[in-house]
């Protein structure tokens, strides 16, 4: 593999020719980094390149490792393109503050004020759903609509037609619930104020202002040759994900580390922006999200006395991980083109905090060998169903006469991205393994013999999962 370290000036001036500087500032240093992005790389096998970038009161530093691609010698560096997955919903939320200190929108305002006449958008008990109820996903809608489908076209009408016919299961505002389909909408809702496109609304407001050249949807032709080749969980090369535009702003965008540097430069006042009032105000409205807090755009998490301001993204090729300490003003940005189990979330904390310990993920094993029996194929109608395994994964089992098949469908970016179909064959009546990763799904099923829901077990861990047709 191939070392980098890039950075907006050379480190050597940043820390005054003294490289041991790093060691003194609450963020390793680079020569740490690169040891851990190492090990990622080449021992664990969880990505074929990896960014950081690290911003403090004393400069700015970019480390890198690894290539574009497993067939492009090429090493990434701070000026790659990644796709950032869900870390576009922060630009979304920044957006809504945006407009909201302008004076154009007001977080209380009910969806439906953006929405044509003819489109009901849900209700409960006498409740709308709000701008902040979605940038909160606290909405009540799901996680990605009912009617889309893989490798289909997903237009205005179909969401508008999902909308309308969408019975709420709980109120507006009552409780958490990741859903992309509330960010998706939220930004569509802001570009029809703005009377534009999503992409258009993001350069104008956001990436121009900000001189991020690199942040878009759309690729110029610079940064299609910069673009890193995305990879899933055993490696292997997949298409750039391609988002239905009324879903854009819950994970559409693309940028490169030193444009991400740039955009946590003014969240941590280090670069003066018009946007200062509205990234002020984003970590003020706070509602309560499990362990975390989430407030317009961002998580946030307390750790060992540091209040630590973060996303993460995830498509099917690529992760991303954002973060900041506004208390110590240092943030870090982490882009890898692989979607692998473990993520980067651990090394954006440990970089943030380094009493955060580290993933150990074991590399990607070839499958075990196993064996296959014969049964009645009658019972395969028991298990077709969508089967919601992560917010972020969904498996869909069908039959196809006496065969049975699974495909994954990963939404972490709002995407509805279809992983490559694969055969399940019968190890049991109910037990079912794949022959082209180490993946095995075992059904439970009602009195009725109905599949209620599967748990997958994939490279040695169970996920449960409930049939969402059941």
């Amino acid at each position: 593999m191939t070392f980098g370290l890039l950075s907006g000036r050379s480190v050597e001036s940043i820390f005054k020719m003294n490289p041991n500087s790093f060691q003194s500032l609450p963020v390793p240093g680079n020569d740490e980094i690169l040891e851990i992005l190492a090990k990622r790389v080449d021992r664990q096998k969880q990505a074929i390149g990896i960014v950081v970038g690290v911003i403090e009161p004393n400069g700015r530093r970019v480390a890198a490792y690894g290539n574009l691609a497993k067939d492009d010698a090429r090493p990434v560096d701070g000026d790659t393109i990644f796709e950032i997955g869900s870390v576009t919903k922060v630009f979304t939320s920044l957006l809504l503050a945006d407009m909201v200190h302008r004076k154009e929108v007001a977080l209380d305002d009910p969806a439906a004020k953006y929405l044509p006449e003819s489109v009901r958008m849900p209700e409960r008990s006498g409740k709308s759903i709000t701008l902040l109820d979605l940038a909160t996903h606290s909405s009540g809608l799901p996680t990605l609509p009912g009617n889309l489908r893989p490798e289909a076209d997903y237009s205005l009408e179909d969401l508008f037609q999902f909308l309308s016919g969408y019975t709420l299961r709980r109120d507006p505002g009552s409780e958490h619930e990741y859903s992309n389909l509330g960010a998706g909408l939220l930004g569509h809702l802001l570009a029809c104020r703005a009377g534009t496109d999503y992409e258009s609304l993001i350069r104008s407001r956001i990436a121009r202002p900000l001189s991020m050249p690199d942040t878009g949807i759309t690729f110029s032709s610079s940064m299609k040759q910069r673009m890193a080749t995305g990879h899933n969980s055993m490696l292997t090369a997949v298409a750039n994900s391609c988002l239905p535009a009324p879903l854009a702003g819950a994970g559409a965008l693309r940028s490169s580390a030193n444009d991400m540097l740039t955009f946590l430069e003014a969240f941590l006042g280090y670069r003066e922006s018009t946007l200062a009032p509205a990234m002020k105000a984003m970590p003020e409205v706070r509602r309560p999200a499990g362990e975390a807090t989430i407030s317009l755009g961002w998580i946030i998490m307390s750790a060992h006395g540091r209040e630590i301001v973060g996303h993460s993204g995830r498509t099917g090729g690529f992760c991303a991980t954002v973060g900041y300490n506004p208390e110590e003003r240092i943030g870090v940005v982490v882009l890898s083109n692989a979607s692998t189990p473990s993520g980067l979330d651990d090394i954006g904390f440990h970089l943030l905090d380094p009493k955060s310990p580290l993933a150990n993920p074991e590399p990607a094993q070839p499958p075990k060998q196993r064996t296959e029996i014969c049964i009645d194929p009658g019972l395969l109608d028991n298990y077709s169903g969508r089967y919601q395994v992560t917010p972020n994964l969904i498996f869909e089992i069908t039959r196809d006469g006496d065969r049975l098949f699974a495909q994954g469908i990963t939404q972490a970016a709002g995407h509805a991205i279809a992983l490559p179909q694969f055969e399940l064959f019968a190890e049991g009546e109910k037990n079912f393994f794949a022959r082209v990763a180490d993946q095995q799904i075992a059904f439970e099923t009602g009195p009725e013999g109905r599949a209620t829901s599967l748990i997958l077990r994939r490279a040695g861990r169970d996920m449960p999962a409930a049939n969402r047709l059941s």
